[in-house]
């Protein structure tokens, strides 16, 4: 299933069902008055956030939903029943926009936090409104009052308690597969990632799993929507963690740091003072011990926290599990 984090729809509210146009008819009473009931209202459309949904997929085999319109009155005053409202489920981490202004409408974040995308038409009156001193035989009623309709666009910041952010081929694809039972492409190319990959990594102590976002590979001018970057940046503006991926065999692993540091600072100052820790992987590759204890003292004197793992033999991602275990319990308190 491939993952879809835009989508553009169309919402109508049901309409008013009309008032009916009725006057009583007994045996006996050959010009009864005006009976006729109201319309129902229609039903209106919401949309709600759900945790049981990750993307946007369902948007691409429908983009049209309708409430139910309200049923006409009858007669001996008997009012329409009122339309059903529509309920449409988001991801938790929905934005709702106008399609046609920008405008921000809603931010859903909160399980079963809900949206009135539109509203539903009032029911139209029937005769038996209308009967007065002076007209006690009305004919008139009127028809229900349309719903609203409007085309909306929904964006999505995923709701991930971890993201793990690197440069291309970093190796955070293999990562998340070690931490998760998720199944990423993985491949020796860059851009194996082409759109956020989410993992659950369950605790044994914790009845609250961790999820985790690996987000497409970025380079320098992501920011700006170089490559892959500015498409899915948004998606760790959520998280509470940060994870950068160094390849630790890199020319240079911290000029790589520097440069994923300086693009999270570029589209986000608040993303420079968001907590966070460095995994140097491929530390297989590497048979120098000494090179590997001066690299990680290197960006321990910076005053980093820093893992060494290779997530391609295993190495280090027990205490990695570890380390994140521990945060999500600093976190739930």
């Amino acid at each position: 299933m491939s993952f879809v984090d835009e989508a553009k729809f169309f919402v109508k509210g049901g309409d008013g069902g009309r008032g009916c146009l009725s006057f009583r008819r007994e045996k006996f009473v050959p010009k009864g008055g005006p009976d006729g009931g109201d319309g129902g209202h229609g039903g209106s459309v919401y949309l709600e956030a759900s945790r049981n949904l990750l993307s946007l997929t369902d948007f691409q085999y429908r983009s049209h939903f309708m409430a139910e319109n309200g049923v006409a009155g009858m007669g001996k005053k008997r009012h329409g029943r009122k339309g059903g409202d529509k309920i449409v489920l988001v991801p938790r981490g929905s934005l709702i926009k106008d399609a046609e202004t920008g405008e921000l409408l809603a931010d859903l974040v909160t399980e079963g936090e809900r949206f009135l995308a539109a509203a539903g038409g009032a029911g139209g009156q029937g005769n038996v409104r209308f009967a007065t001193a002076h007209n006690r035989a009305p004919r008139r009623a009127t028809p229900g009052k349309p719903g609203e309709e409007r085309w909306l666009k929904v964006e999505l910041k995923l709701l991930a308690d971890v993201g793990l952010i690197g440069l291309p081929n970093a190796g955070k694809s293999t990562l998340l597969s070690k931490l998760s039972a998720a199944r990423p492409r993985i491949a020796a190319y860059p851009f194996t990632t082409l759109e956020p990959q989410l993992g659950i990594l369950k605790f044994e102590y914790s009845d609250t799993p961790c999820v985790i976002a690996d987000i497409p590979g970025l380079i320098e001018g992501a920011h700006q929507g170089v490559g892959l970057g500015h498409t899915f940046l948004r998606h760790i503006e959520r998280t509470k963690v940060l994870l950068h991926v160094i390849d630790a065999a890199a020319l240079d692993p911290w000029l790589d740091y520097q440069v994923l540091e300086e693009e999270l600072r570029l589209y986000r100052d608040e993303l420079a003072s968001r907590q966070r820790f460095i995994v140097l992987n491929k530390i297989d590759l590497i048979d120098d011990e000494e090179q590997l204890a001066a690299l990680k003292g290197h960006f321990q004197k910076q005053g980093l926290d820093v893992l060494m793992v290779s997530a391609l033999e295993g190495l280090g991602v027990a205490e990695l599990k570890d380390k994140l275990a521990a945060i999500m319990a600093v976190a739930e308190e």
